[in-house]
């Protein structure tokens, strides 16, 4: 598996693809599957500058994109239950976030917990285009901020080191 992964990122490499590679990574990292997108987002506006908001916005989309996979997965699996079971499903530990409802999504940009978040959504049955929404905003903030700091408050950072 982890062979696989390797390849696939070095197939994906930066910068001759540029923003297609941001846009699948940030896809795939929105799924379940552990990735991380940041890398490649940074990766991309530090060798290209002229890209920051292109690249921002390409990885919103991707990665929003990504967390609506999650939303039908979730969704999928709810409706696989239901039938499984012949009845519909209860699941009270999940209360707090029926009653915040979409907003919940807009977390969905957290480390570990934004992923199963999106999933859950679907699960819930909560409305799939304000979870989009909030989803979107939540990850774009994020992107944004986390560049924006990579890029210009740490502009000698080990991650610079690292990376080039």
């Amino acid at each position: 598996m982890e062979a696989f992964f390797a390849s696939l990122l070095q197939a994906l490499a930066l910068p001759q693809y540029g923003l297609s590679t941001v846009f699948v990574v940030a896809f795939i990292s929105a799924t379940l599957l552990p990735l991380g997108s940041e890398p490649a987002v940074f990766g991309l506006v530090e060798l290209n500058p002229s890209l920051f908001w292109p690249a921002i916005l390409v990885a919103t989309a991707g990665n929003t994109l990504g967390g609506a996979v999650s939303w039908w997965m979730g969704l999928g699996a709810h409706k696989a239950v239901d039938k499984a079971r012949h009845s519909s499903t209860d699941v009270r530990a999940l209360r707090w976030l029926e009653r915040l409802g979409p907003k919940a999504c807009f977390f969905a940009w957290l480390p570990v917990i934004g992923d199963p978040i999106c999933a859950v959504a679907g699960w819930l049955k909560l409305p799939f285009w304000p979870c989009m929404g909030w989803m979107a905003a939540g990850k774009f903030l994020r992107y944004l901020t986390l560049t924006s700091l990579l890029l210009w408050a740490v502009p000698d950072s080990w991650i610079h080191r690292l990376l080039f």
